[in-house]
């Protein structure tokens, strides 16, 4: 086989490979998943106890105390603070900066280990110890339900089952209420009347709660048969709280219009209302209307404008069987937001690639602008897309970022070997011969300063706090951009040169292509600089 049918070859497969890029590339692309911000994590835990009846000064010694003690033997933990009121334990604890997604449920599950030993010496009456590990969540969807006509309590149904509908939607993984009021049954009553029937709050209280208990009755066995004995008596709406009796161990007289004795219903002396708890513990509104507010958060590392459309589709679909009256508004939409990163990202693609073509074409001729737009450009950013997709690196606002960044600098390996063919062509050398020294001359020097731009960006990727962790994709697209870009001009770039630039014309073979007269005076000056580098360079720092 002759040198010139090897060469053909190479250069078939080089085609076929950058095809294959290209393909790869733009599948890879609607591959990524799409975010606002990068997946961080929140490591912050609260730990909250409740201990009915003790004074606040109780609660810290009794339980505070010895939670505080317990936690501060993890080596994990950075900061403790705790609060200590009435009936109540608040411990919020920091992890340390350096512990990341990857390790922090490690540190979560030591934590509810020790937490659980420290359970037994707990005093009488102090109630289990509630962890919260879990705010890493973005609520990226918000929107509110309002109801016109509609009671609170209707509204509340009408949000639930629409949020049963939206939880099943493909990568939505959690949805929450926001501003639901808790209804109440208020029983309402004169102290008076209590003290002329014997009877007190506690009295009607701790018969409210015996009343309405479930509990385990037991069991009948016959035969081969088991049944299971249900007792009734669970209220099921508030007339069946009225028929209520009440007795009180201190009563000694009645009260006019009281029938049946000693036994005294709660309507004799209370009227029941159904409500809510005022003041509310949270209230939204929208508008003006009252609403209730539902916060959906998208699962890990997908597409949000995915979602985002599987979730208005859903929606849509809901607002056709929904009742006249309820409306579902959006409030907050990640996945416009994303979108709109994305759009404002690939018209800067754009930006940037028509910038070069027309600087380069300028410059160097229109044939040299498309070489080096597509090797030192578009191919470069395909080739990043793919790795992206294999590291599981989402477009979100860091990563654009970095790609936007690396713009400047990918073209730059481009344009080192494109220059260097057309005037090793220009004095005359053989056209595969440019191509080859074109590229493997300054291949270590470009490899070189590739890498010092790369770490440039290293103590961002290094930085064992949260910046680290939020960023840290900063520093490894603009390397995988970079080095991508090197690698292309060591192959792509020298073969487009091959193929897209013509020969010199006739007569000027052999000329110098950097003798002219402005080449002369940059020779010049560059010369009486070096001479003079330190006057040159303290010139620099002093400016």
């Amino acid at each position: 086989m002759s040198l010139a049918t090897i060469a053909i070859e190479k250069q078939r497969i080089t085609y076929f490979f950058v095809l294959l890029l290209l393909l790869a590339g733009i599948a890879s692309y609607f591959q990524l998943g799409q975010l606002e911000d990068p997946e961080f994590t929140v490591k912050t835990a609260a730990i909250i106890t409740s201990y009915p009846g003790a004074s606040a000064e109780q609660v810290e010694l009794e339980v505070t105390d010895l939670l505080e003690t317990k936690l501060q033997e993890m080596t994990e933990v950075k900061n403790i603070y705790s609060n200590s009121r009435a009936g109540l334990s608040i411990i919020k604890v920091d992890i340390k900066n350096e512990y990341w997604s990857e390790r922090l449920p490690q540190v979560w599950d030591h934590m509810r280990k020790n937490i659980a030993d420290i359970e037994a010496q707990l005093p009488p009456g102090a109630g289990k110890p509630q962890i919260g590990d879990d705010f890493g969540f973005v609520y990226g969807f918000l929107m509110a339900i309002t109801g016109d006509g509609f009671s609170y309590a209707e509204l509340d149904q009408y949000a639930k089952n629409i949020r049963k509908e939206l939880r099943v939607v493909p990568g939505v993984a959690r949805v929450e209420f926001w501003g639901t009021q808790d209804e109440r049954i208020f029983v309402e009553t004169a102290e008076t009347q209590l003290t002329q029937l014997g009877l007190t709050a506690e009295d009607i209280s701790r018969t409210l709660r015996v009343q309405n208990k479930i509990v385990d009755a037991g069991r009948v066995d016959l035969q081969s048969k088991r049944f299971r004995v249900a007792p009734t008596g669970e209220f099921t709406s508030p007339e069946e709280i009225e028929e209520l009796a009440v007795t009180g161990t201190t009563r000694s007289e009645k009260i006019e219009g009281v029938r049946g004795g000693d036994i005294i219903r709660i309507k004799d002396f209370a009227t029941l209302e159904r409500g809510y708890i005022d003041p509310p513990r949270n209230l939204m509104r929208y508008n003006g209307q009252p609403a209730i507010g539902l916060a959906l958060a998208p699962a890990s590392g997908v597409n949000a404008v995915q979602v985002g459309r599987a979730v208005d589709q859903r929606i849509d679909e809901l607002a056709e069987v929904i009742p006249a009256g309820i409306e579902l508004h959006r409030i907050s939409w990640q996945s416009d937001l994303v979108a709109e990163s994305i759009r404002a990202f690939m018209i800067n693609l754009a930006q940037a690639v028509a910038i070069v073509l027309v600087v380069l074409a300028a410059t160097m001729g229109l044939r040299m602008a498309a070489i080096i737009g597509l090797s030192g450009l578009v191919f470069a950013i395909l080739g990043t897309f793919i790795l992206m997709a294999v590291w599981d690196i989402d477009l979100q606002r860091v990563s654009l970022g970095a790609l936007i960044i690396a713009m400047g600098m990918m073209v730059d390996n481009a344009i080192v070997v494109a220059d260097g063919f057309v005037v090793r062509l220009q004095q005359g050398m053989d056209r595969t011969k440019a191509a080859i020294e074109a590229a493997s001359q300054p291949s270590w020097a470009l490899l070189g300063a590739t890498l010092v731009a790369t770490m440039a960006f290293y103590p961002i990727f290094a930085s064992d706090y949260d910046t680290g962790e939020y960023a840290g994709s900063l520093f490894v697209v603009v390397g995988i951009a970079l080095l991508f870009s090197w690698l292309l001009s060591q192959t792509v770039t020298p073969l487009l040169c091959m193929n897209l630039i013509p020969d010199p014309k006739a007569g000027s073979e052999g000329a110098d292509p950097y003798g002219g007269k402005f080449y002369q005076r940059f020779r010049g000056l560059l010369a009486k600089a070096i001479r003079a580098r330190f006057f040159f360079i303290g010139s620099l720092v002093a400016l």
